[in-house]
């Protein structure tokens, strides 16, 4: 065998090792938890979506984070109606993203409690907004936990609120996260 052909095949093969190895740094779920709660003195508006994409890639901390607007739900139909309808236009904008960057070092090998934040954007209502999430990252037995929470202004992402309302709902809507990640399988 010729040297060249040797160097070939020996870079083929780091790479299917370094292909593997990036591969099993996957974690993700389908059934993260976003919610919000707007209060006002005349009224408060709480919905909750449990069926948020997660997806980490512990190699480089790179984020993604996707959840359909039509999946969060409230305790009054009608509030779910006009969300979707009136402030999210989810036929336009179905889907809100985060893309981001985990920008603290973390063992992941290692079970600990991790403060962390994310520097990326956030797409939501057809409006990105570079944003930095704070949160707090628990690794415990392969599995890491994720918790976040955060303020977002209506305004930020011209969403409309009608001046017959506007005093039921808060120009700042505290949202929580808390997504539990696995390793992703082949």
């Amino acid at each position: 065998m010729d040297t060249k052909t040797f160097k070939l095949m020996l870079v083929l093969m780091i790479s299917q090792f370094v292909a593997i190895a990036c591969y099993g740094q996957l974690y993700m779920t389908k059934t993260g938890e976003t919610s919000f709660f707007s209060e006002t003195p005349l009224e408060n508006i709480s919905a909750v979506n449990k069926q948020v994409l997660v997806i980490l890639n512990t190699a480089n901390g790179e984020i993604a984070i996707k959840m359909q607007q039509r999946s969060f739900h409230f305790p009054n139909k009608l509030m779910e109606e006009h969300f979707n309808e009136n402030y999210m236009e989810t036929e336009k904008y179905p889907a809100a993203v985060f893309a981001g960057k985990i920008m603290e070092p973390v063992d992941y090998g290692k079970d600990g409690t991790y403060p962390v934040h994310a520097d990326g954007a956030l797409d939501m209502h057809g409006i990105k907004q570079n944003r930095s999430l704070k949160g707090q990252m628990v690794i415990n037995g392969g599995q890491i936990m994720l918790t976040s929470d955060f303020d977002i202004k209506l305004a930020d992402h011209k969403i409309e609120v009608p001046t017959l309302v506007i005093t039921k709902i808060a120009e700042a809507i505290a949202v929580k996260n808390k997504f539990v990640l696995v390793p992703k399988k082949p």
